[in-house]
Formats: C-alpha cells, sequence, structure tokens
C-alpha cells in the first residue's frame, strides 16, 4: 500500500552531446554541428534532467567534458553520450577526433584523439542504462596525408566493432563496423533525422527504436548505409522516454522548457540563437532577457564598426600629412578621424552600459529561478509529506486489522522466526555493496587499497577512520546501505592526507618539504635552523687524564729541605727548608765567637 500511494520515483537522466565541424587540419564539416544541437533538443524535451550541448571541442575540453559529465553519472539511472564528428579506427581501436588534431603520423593518434573507451569510462556510473551514440563513421580525412611509422599498422575503414563488458550497456554506430556514414544533402545526417524521430517516443524499448532507426537509414540511402547496434539489455524494455502515466501529483512547469532553450541560446551566444528563440517565444519574462542579450550583440557590433572607422581615418590623416597635401585636406581628414575616435568612445561606453545591463538581468534571472525552485521544491515537499502520511497510516489501519489474524493462524515458532528476520534492506548484493562502500571510501581519502569486495581489516579501519572524521558511529564490521548513503552524500575528501616524515600535504597529494640553506627538518617536521656543536671531551681524552693522575700519585714526593744536614750536640737533622749552612764560628752575642764548626742561617 505504501507503494502504491506514494509518489512515483522518477528515474535521473543526464546527456553530453558534442558536435565537432570546424575542423583545423580538415575539410569542415557541415551537419555535426546542425545534428548536435537537435539530438540535445530532443533529450531537453524528452525531460533530461541535464543536457550539456558542446560544439567545436578541442581534445583538452572534450577530456574536460567527459571528465565532468562522469561526475555527473554518479546519481543517475540513465547517461547517454551522442557525438557527431569525425572519427578513426587504430588496431582494432576506436578514436574520436577533436578539432585540433593534425595527425601528421598513426602514432599522433594515441596523442592527439579520445579513445572511445574515455566516453565508456565516462558512463560507467550510471545505474539502469549506459548508452554511446556515434555518428562519426565518415571516412578519414587524414588517410592520404598520414604518414605510417609500422608499415604492419592497420588503419581501418570506418570504425571497428566494439563489445562492451558493462551489463546493460549500447553502443549505436552510425554505419555497421567497417563501412561509412553519409552526411546527406540536408541540413542534417539521414542518421540523426531517424534518431529524432525514434528515441523520444514514450514507453518505446530502446532496441526497437533503433530497429526504426535502421530502417529508415536503410530506406533513405537507398541501403547504402545501415546503422548498428552493439551492446545487450536485459529482458524488461527499456525505454529513452518512459510512458507519463496519470497527472496525481504536481505538475512540471511550463517555463522550463522554455528556460532550457534560453540556457541553450545563451551557450551559443549568437545573433542567429537569439532571433530563433525570439521567433518561439516572442513575449515574457525570458523574452525581455533575449532582446537585451541582442542589444549587447548589436553594441559589440557598433562598437566594431566604431573603432574600425576611426583606424580608417587615421590612416587616412596620416597619408595625408606624410604627402604634404594642402591643408584643408589635412584639417579635414583631422576633424573626421576625431569625429570618428568619438563615435568610437561613444560605441564603448554603449557597450559596457547593455553589457551591464544584461548582467544585471542575468543576476536577477538566476534569483527568480531560485526562488521559483525553491518554492516549487517545497510544494513537492509538502505534497510528499502529506502522501507519505495517509500511505501510513492507511497501512498501520490495515496491520492492526490483520495483526490478530495472523497472529492466531502462525505457530508461534514462526512467529519469534518473523520476529527476527529483518526486511531486506537493499537490492545490492553483499558483494556488489561492499565494493561501492570500499570505492566510497577510496574517494573522501580514507582507504588506500583497491576496491575488492572484500570487507577486510583495513576496509573496517578506514570506515572506523570515517566515523571519526566525520562524526558518525557506523559499525565498522560489516558494509551497511546506511554508510555508503552517508559517503555519497560527501563531496569531497573527508579524512586528512597523512604523509610520512619528511614531507606535507599539498591538496591531494604528498611533497618533500625543502628547507632553505642552513636549516633541515626537524621533530615536528618543521624546518629549523642548525645549532652550531660544541667540542666535547672523547674517551679517549678521559682516559689519558686519568692516566696523567694515577702517575702523578705513584711517583715519590719531592723533598722540600736542600738536602744538607746539621749536627750539634742535641743530636742531627736536615737543614731547614730557606736555610743553608755556613762554614766558620757561629756568631754569638756582641759579636764575639762561641764555638767553631758550621752553623745554620736562613732567610
Amino acid at each position: 500500500m505504501g507503494l502504491a500511494c506514494g509518489p512515483a520515483h522518477a528515474d535521473r537522466r543526464v546527456a553530453l552531446v558534442i558536435g565537432n565541424s570546424a575542423y583545423k587540419s580538415a575539410p569542415k564539416l557541415g551537419n555535426p554541428v546542425n545534428d548536435a544541437t537537435l539530438v540535445g533538443g530532443m533529450f531537453k524535451k524528452a525531460g533530461f534532467d541535464s543536457v550539456d550541448v558542446r560544439l567545436d571541442l578541442s581534445a583538452s575540453e572534450m577530456r574536460r567534458m567527459l571528465r565532468e559529465f562522469a561526475g555527473r553519472t554518479r546519481d543517475a539511472d540513465m547517461a547517454v553520450i551522442y557525438y557527431a564528428g569525425h572519427g578513426i579506427e587504430l588496431e582494432g581501436t576506436n578514436y574520436l577526433i577533436p578539432i585540433d588534431a593534425t595527425l601528421e603520423t598513426d602514432g599522433d593518434v594515441l596523442d592527439e584523439t579520445i579513445p572511445v573507451e574515455r566516453a565508456l569510462f565516462a558512463v560507467e556510473p550510471a545505474k539502469q542504462l549506459r548508452l554511446i551514440i556515434l555518428d562519426a563513421c565518415r571516412d578519414n580525412p587524414f588517410s592520404k596525408t598520414m604518414k605510417r611509422t609500422l608499415a604492419s599498422r592497420a588503419i581501418g575503414r570506418g570504425l571497428a566493432k566494439v563489445e562492451p563488458t558493462s551489463p546493460n550497456t549500447m553502443i549505436a554506430f552510425a554505419a555497421k563496423a567497417g563501412s561509412t556514414a553519409s552526411d546527406g544533402d540536408s541540413r542534417n545526417s539521414p542518421f540523426a533525422v531517424a534518431l529524432v524521430e525514434h528515441l523520444p517516443k514514450p514507453g518505446l524499448d530502446l532496441r526497437k527504436a533503433f530497429g526504426f532507426v535502421r530502417d529508415d537509414v536503410l530506406k533513405s540511402t537507398g541501403y547504402k548505409q545501415e546503422p548498428y547496434v552493439y551492446g545487450s539489455l536485459g529482458g524488461d524494455d527499456v525505454p529513452l522516454v518512459a510512458t507519463k502515466p496519470a497527472a496525481t501529483g504536481p505538475q512540471a512547469n511550463p517555463q522550463d522548457s522554455i528556460r532550457r532553450d534560453y540556457e541553450l541560446a545563451l551557450q551559443l551566444a549568437t545573433r542567429d540563437g537569439w532571433e530563433a528563440f525570439l521567433a518561439q517565444y516572442p513575449e515574457g519574462f525570458y523574452a525581455n532577457l533575449a532582446k537585451g542579450q541582442l542589444n549587447k550583440i548589436g553594441a559589440e557590433e557598433t562598437r566594431v564598426s566604431a573603432e574600425q572607422k576611426a583606424n580608417a581615418a587615421e590612416q587616412q590623416k596620416a597619408r595625408l600629412i606624410a604627402e604634404r597635401a594642402q591643408k584643408a585636406e589635412q584639417d579635414k581628414a583631422v576633424a573626421a578621424a576625431k569625429a570618428a575616435e568619438e563615435a568610437r568612445v561613444a560605441a564603448e561606453k554603449q557597450k559596457q552600459i547593455e553589457q551591464a545591463r544584461t548582467e544585471a538581468a542575468e543576476q536577477q534571472r538566476k534569483l527568480a529561478e531560485a526562488a521559483a525552485a525553491k518554492a516549487q521544491a517545497e510544494k513537492q515537499a509538502t505534497e510528499k509529506a502529506k502522501a507519505e502520511l495517509v500511505a501510513r497510516q492507511a497501512a498501520e489501519k490495515a496491520e492492526q486489522a490483520a495483526k490478530p489474524v495472523a497472529d492466531r493462524q502462525m505457530p508461534e515458532a514462526e512467529q519469534k522466526v518473523a520476529a527476527l528476520s529483518p526486511a531486506p534492506a537493499s537490492t545490492l548484493s553483499a558483494a556488489d555493496l561492499t565494493k561501492s562502500v570500499q570505492s566510497e571510501l577510496r574517494r573522501v581519502g580514507c582507504l588506500s587499497a583497491t576496491a575488492d569486495g572484500d570487507w577486510s581489516a583495513a576496509s573496517q579501519r578506514s570506515l572506523t577512520l570515517f566515523n571519526k572524521y566525520a562524526g558518525t558511529q557506523f559499525d565498522a564490521k560489516l558494509a551497511s546501505v546506511d554508510a555508503l548513503d552517508a559517503l555519497k552524500a560527501k563531496p569531497g575528501r573527508v579524512c586528512p592526507l597523512i604523509c610520512n616524515f619528511g614531507s606535507k600535504a599539498d591538496g591531494d597529494q604528498c611533497v618533500k618539504i625543502a628547507c632553505r640553506a642552513g636549516y633541515r627538518v626537524g621533530d615536528d617536521n618543521e624546518c629549523e635552523k642548525i645549532q652550531e656543536k660544541k667540542p666535547v671531551a672523547t674517551r679517549e681524552d678521559s682516559k689519558r687524564r686519568d692516566q696523567d693522575r694515577k702517575a702523578s700519585e705513584s711517583a715519590p714526593s719531592k723533598p722540600e729541605a736542600s738536602g744538607q744536614i746539621f749536627c750539634s750536640s742535641s743530636g742531627c737533622r736536615p737543614v731547614q727548608k730557606g736555610c743553608r749552612l755556613v762554614a766558620g764560628a757561629t756568631p754569638g752575642r756582641y759579636n764575639a765567637s762561641v764555638g767553631s764548626g758550621n752553623y745554620e742561617v736562613c732567610n
């Protein structure tokens, strides 16, 4: 009952449309830009959530657009890429040719073109359908001038057969592998006309739609060109546009189609584009914005014309002065140059005014669209909440009414099993769920290992890290749908980048720390000044000092006396320090001699 009463779930569909016509090193193609515009309009009218139409792209621009589109397909159910332009097949691999490719040698194909596998990689995240449409099977314009670096290297005619490895993937060629497609004699190629005729039919399975496209192209080309589809889908019908259900919920805003056409004209930014928009929508809010854009273009054209006239008048004045013409002619030329310069300045000011007006109008448009979108979202949220409340109340009432009867009929053991059995949480298998969680953990910077579907200890640690830095509390022992939803909600890195000692984080990479002269990386992983080392005594110096001390202690002490012996009637003794023996009688008082012999004299 909840499924029946709740609002229908709308699949998200995204498309990227590329048309290359203005080749710099090959003849210009007439139809790809027109075909891309036509097919892009078809996707917009079919109600796709995102349609990006890009014309005449270089190699770097094509790579950037495919990279950005891959980000949009992550939450999409259906992803479609349409390419019109030149393509080439080399050694069984197909390549799309940007407008700036020169392809002087066969080796340049690898550097200057975009492999079809890159487009397959961009649509890979889509959940239900991955579709590549290639209107690129034309004759190779570089085949006559391209030099072969290896004689055995084969360059085929048209494109090579492709067998997608991912499920629910289809690749549609404008012509069968090995053959070429026709641009036709009209504004659009037969293949593009047939696509727009059959693909957007509501409820028509894609396989039948491409079958009708094949029939129409065969008839219009006299059975010379046969479109072909590679890949396979499941047993259920897969329409590009679902059958419109009965209008029970909120209706789409009729202004959305006008807004999409306005944004397409804004991307083209040409007088023809705005005049075509005004022819389709002559009145209203977007018509006034388009008129402002036309005024801006007209001001720019006036400015360019005035600048050219000013330059011509300046050259005329200089020529007359150089030729020494009559003063009247010179004065006339000076006046004309002055008038032309004044006109140029006025045109420049008018251009700036118109540009400011259009920028202000664009700002007001964005604010108005944001307010309208917010009001529409609030209205839809209110209606959805009401529908869910009614469905929940009806389900609870039905459950209460059926519970007594069911309890009586179900044995006690079965009741316990039913109470313990959880409801299925997701349609994903356990391996797919684990792999998806691991992929998201790698994207937010919490897991460095590959997503192999094995919930190992490394995966558990990475989810623990995510819990720490994201403020969540998921059970790290298993991969859950709730954890997957929380990971998908994070737009960028969550876990910080951890670098080894001597390196620091720079964006999503670790770079080596470079210190200036006289500095080195310290213990805190920052540059610090190198300190001068003081001389430290070695073990040999200490050992030598100990030996000298022991030698001095073991040596006999030196006598402090002079070595002389003084003898008297009381005995003999060494002469005292600072004294000496003198021969002769010992002097007594009053200079009288007391005795004879030696006597001691001190300082």
